[in-house]
């Protein structure tokens, strides 16, 4: 009996049976399936190539009744069938289901981006899949699968050792976004994520419309059946199921009514082989979680070994953290300094991921800081870390609001007299930073607002030293002396005419009316600077908010770029300004 009943199913496996799903299972022997997974027509008016689907709603839900009535048939005492269907008819199908004799385990969400877009109601991202079986107390669940069960939050947030070393099952919401592979995590995610196969997916097979991912395909027929077992799918489709199955070693049939999808289905089982990678985005299951343990142990001893041959006194703990620490920076820096990547937003925040992703203790300022420290002792030198791009933001760029990330970085210091690389290691400072900085010269980014103020703190370093090369009379600011500084007559900012203010090369001092010095600057472009710095659209009122008026002195010189700063430095060291970077330029 049990030899008939073989060759009876030899007769179906390996292949797409043309025709209608209900007429052809009828002829498949009962009992001889272990997993049935079923995507049926949602009975939404979706244009299929010979399936009409718009019934009404009892004759689909007896149609439906039908063909999952065969499913329970064919299905194995300890059989599955997984179910996926719309909101339409989900609550519908799972009770049909449950009066034929399935027991739903779980009713599994799968929600996903690149959902279809709606006009008159929320965008739909999200489908349902049930998981029945026959018999409750029987049936199959590779529970101790590795490639199904993912790290807890507990192992990738907070690297306790308590944690199960065999992780945990997922969750039943399956997050499905195709911006987010595997090496784009955060740590303290554990909900797998498949990408659902939009029109441009290199996975898409290109000939039905409706296609679900191999990865999501692979979770269910790894949880419900083993090696050689049976696989049916009475809507074959793009034949995803039944490619998956082959890949996995699982034997295999369906049904299909349109002749086109059976042909080009068969056309694409051909083309794989079991033992194939699934299409889509790998899932971080234990195996592979354990097996970018392995890379990653690997990578860091291999760098240890570079870096701390002669470093015997180190401890190890740190030498580990070290070694880490380059990774994440190698994998994040794009080829960058890393005076760039701490200083612009998104490479640092890439970095903090990286860093998350390996457990590397601490915030993200000491880990900057620890970066800084490492550059400094030779180690990212030592492991050939590439830094050889460049930063392309040069003096022209960063002129309309130098003077804006010079007056953002006196203030920070005089509220928590931090360095400049201190200031933009953490991120709530360099925030403060920015804001102040856009607060005078608005319109620019982050990056370039920072990016000013280290070319100012590197250039300034050279400002005094260049000033002792001519007289204030050669650099033709002998004007603007402290001496006469105090009788010279400025304009008043609130009687300010701009187009007044003359055109080239020039320098400028700003003070209280009669008093202090608040500000000096140099400038290439006198009238721009003056516009910008004292424009109506907001950056006056910076200026005015401390101050009932501000006075302006001008005066123009015959280039700035022969000696850049230099100009500035003796203003600043005549004025003393309290809004300069006084320490970095004067001395």
């Amino acid at each position: 009996m049990e030899d008939s009943l073989a060759a009876t199913l030899a007769k179906f496996l390996g292949k797409i049976h043309q025709g209608d799903c209900v007429a052809g299972l009828k002829k498949v022997p009962s009992g001889s399936v272990d997993l049935a997974f079923a995507d049926p027509p949602f009975n939404i008016g979706f244009k299929y190539d010979q399936y009409d689907d718009q019934l009404g709603d009892d004759q689909y839900l007896a149609w439906s009744r039908e063909w999952m009535a065969e499913l329970h048939r064919v299905l194995k005492s300890d059989g599955t069938f997984w179910l996926a269907i719309g909101d339409e008819y989900a609550a519908e199908l799972k009770i049909e289901a449950q009066d034929l004799g399935f027991h739903c385990r779980s009713w599994v969400i799968w929600y996903y981006t690149f959902g279809v877009n709606c006009k008159k109601k929320f965008t739909r991202s999200h489908a349902h899949i049930f998981h029945f079986v026959k018999d409750p107390k029987n049936f199959l669940f590779n529970h101790d699968d590795m490639d199904l069960r993912v790290p807890s939050a507990r192992r990738l947030v907070y690297n306790d050792a308590r944690a199960n070393p065999n992780g945990r099952m997922p969750d039943d919401t399956w997050i499905l976004r195709p911006q987010e592979l595997v090496d784009g995590f955060q740590a303290d995610e554990d909900t797998w994520y498949f990408p659902r196969v939009a029109g441009t997916f290199k996975e898409r097979a290109g000939f039905h419309g409706c296609q679900m991912p191999e990865q999501l395909l692979g979770r269910i027929i790894r949880s419900s059946s083993n090696r050689k077992d049976v696989v049916i799918d009475p809507f074959s489709g793009s034949s995803t199921t039944l490619a998956v199955a082959k890949k996995l070693g699982r034997e295999y049939f369906g049904f299909e009514l349109s002749k086109d999808y059976v042909r080009l289905g068969m056309e694409r089982l051909d083309r794989i082989s079991t033992g194939d990678r699934l299409n889509g985005s790998e899932e971080p299951s234990m195996s592979e979680y354990a097996k970018r343990d392995a890379r990653k142990a690997k990578g860091v001893e291999k760098v240890q070994r570079a870096l701390f041959a002669d470093d015997a006194d180190i401890h190890e703990s740190l030498v580990s953290e070290i070694a880490q620490i380059i990774e994440a920076f190698s994998k994040t820096n794009r080829g960058y300094s890393v005076d760039r990547l701490i200083a612009d937003p998104i490479l640092n925040e890439d970095f903090q991921l990286a860093c998350d992703r390996l457990s590397i203790p601490g915030t993200p300022a000491e880990r900057n800081r620890f970066l800084f420290r490492i550059r400094k002792a030779g180690k990212l030198k030592a492991a050939s870390v590439d830094t050889t791009l460049r930063t392309k933001i040069g003096w022209r760029e960063v002129s309309p609001f130098l003077f804006a990330s010079e007056i953002a970085w006196r203030q920070i210091v005089n509220k928590y007299c931090m360095s400049l690389d201190e200031i933009f290691c953490d991120p709530r400072i360099a925030t403060q930073f920015d804001a102040i900085a856009a607060g005078f010269a608005p319109g620019y980014q982050p990056l370039d607002y920072r990016w000013a103020a280290l070319k100012l703190r590197k250039e300034g370093s050279n400002a005094k030293h260049r000033a002792t090369l001519r007289t204030p009379k050669q650099f033709g600011i002998s004007g603007l002396s402290k001496k006469k500084l105090k009788s010279a007559q400025g304009e008043l900012v609130s009687e300010l005419d701009l187009d007044k203010i003359p055109e080239g090369p020039g320098v400028y001092v700003i003070r209280e009316p009669g008093g202090d010095a608040l500000y000096a600057g140099e400038t290439s472009q006198l009238a721009a600077r003056i516009a910008t710095t004292f424009s109506e659209a907001g950056p006056r009122e910076m200026w005015l908010k401390q101050f009932s008026d501000l006075e302006l002195l001008v005066q123009p010189v015959s280039t700035v770029t022969d000696h850049r700063f230099a100009r500035q430095s003796v203003l600043l060291k005549w004025h003393r300004p309290s809004w300069n970077t006084v320490k970095e330029l004067a001395g």
